[in-house]
């Protein structure tokens, strides 16, 4: 399988994903940015802001290539003599509602090769409600379960424990949000994390979801857009969205080694929200929603 393959297949996602979240939302249209990367190859950065549901949001496709940087060298364990160059190619999604009522969501899917013929995938999609609603919660990782399982049955809980270890912030022992799966280094026919399974096969996996994006988020779209919600509840979105940047900037890999490696800044910081809040040393009333929130916000939660 070529990578011209993977790359329009994301390209393809892109599109529709596009479609589905403007035409939900009814209101704001996506803005393109394309841009050229300076190894080699580039991508479409697409924006969305001030619509009826989403405030800021962003679906990026990217291919890029060039050689192998100094910092990945070491992470892969390369040697520094060898002339190895790279291709990589994904889509990388986040959506900031309006509304506290409607969740932030995540996803990227991406493909890496090496010049020797090494290659991966790897993604994940994760849920961050600034409110916690158990039955959104079930049915997300439900969906997720579902489209694991038709693949491997160890993906699910392998990789759900992957997000729960994934997302979360250490200096404030909490997870960012509900979970999901995550998953990196799907090596075809290899032993592990990929079960040895084929290119063809991995492929598969990553593409349903890709395709299992557009139709869960649209539903939280079109469900909770209508909610009404108090000025308490707009603070604490703003709050939540403070948690959401520090993860994102202190601990995000993607995002640390983006900058690292002189990667697009624009497009690596569209995930963060147009607006967010610090409270010092913030502590919830007890028994209040907030407080059932962040006694939620724990890795373990089994909610399927």
């Amino acid at each position: 399988m070529q990578v011209e393959v993977i790359e329009d297949f994301f390209k393809n996602l892109q599109d529709d994903i596009c479609l589905a979240l403007e035409a939900e939302d009814g209101k704001a249209k996506f803005q393109e940015d394309p841009w050229e990367h300076h190894s080699g190859g580039g991508g479409r950065t697409r924006l969305i802001q001030n619509g009826n549901v989403i405030e800021k949001g962003g679906v990026n496709f990217s291919s890029v290539r060039g050689e192998v940087h100094p910092r990945l060298r070491k992470q892969m364990e390369l040697g520094e003599d060898d002339d190895y160059h790279f291709r990589a190619t994904g889509v990388s999604i986040v959506m900031h509602p309006h509304s506290p009522k409607v969740p932030i969501i995540h996803m990227n899917v991406r493909y890496f090769e090496l010049s020797d013929g090494t290659c991966w995938f790897g993604g994940g999609i994760d849920l961050t409600p600034h409110y916690v609603v158990g039955a959104d919660a079930q049915l997300f990782h439900q969906t997720l379960k579902d489209v694991c399982d038709r693949h491997h049955q160890t993906f699910y809980p392998t990789f759900k424990k992957w997000a729960d270890d994934y997302f979360f912030i250490p200096h404030r022992d909490e997870t960012r949000g509900v979970g999901g799966i995550f998953f990196d280094y799907l090596k075809p026919n290899a032993p592990g994390n990929g079960q040895g399974l084929s290119k063809e096969a991995l492929f598969d996996f990553v593409k349903e979801v890709g395709e299992s994006f557009a139709p869960i988020y649209t539903r939280f779209m079109h469900e909770h857009r209508d909610e009404s919600f108090t000025e308490t509840e707009k603070k604490w979105q703003y709050l939540r969205r403070g948690r959401y940047v520090e993860f994102n900037l202190v601990w995000d890999r993607g995002t640390k080694f983006g900058l690292e490696t002189n990667g697009r800044t624009e497009s690596i910081l569209m995930s963060l929200p147009p607006q967010a809040q610090w409270e010092y040393n913030l502590q919830p009333e007890p028994d209040s929603p907030e407080a059932a929130t962040l006694a939620l916000l724990k890795k373990g939660i089994d909610w399927v």
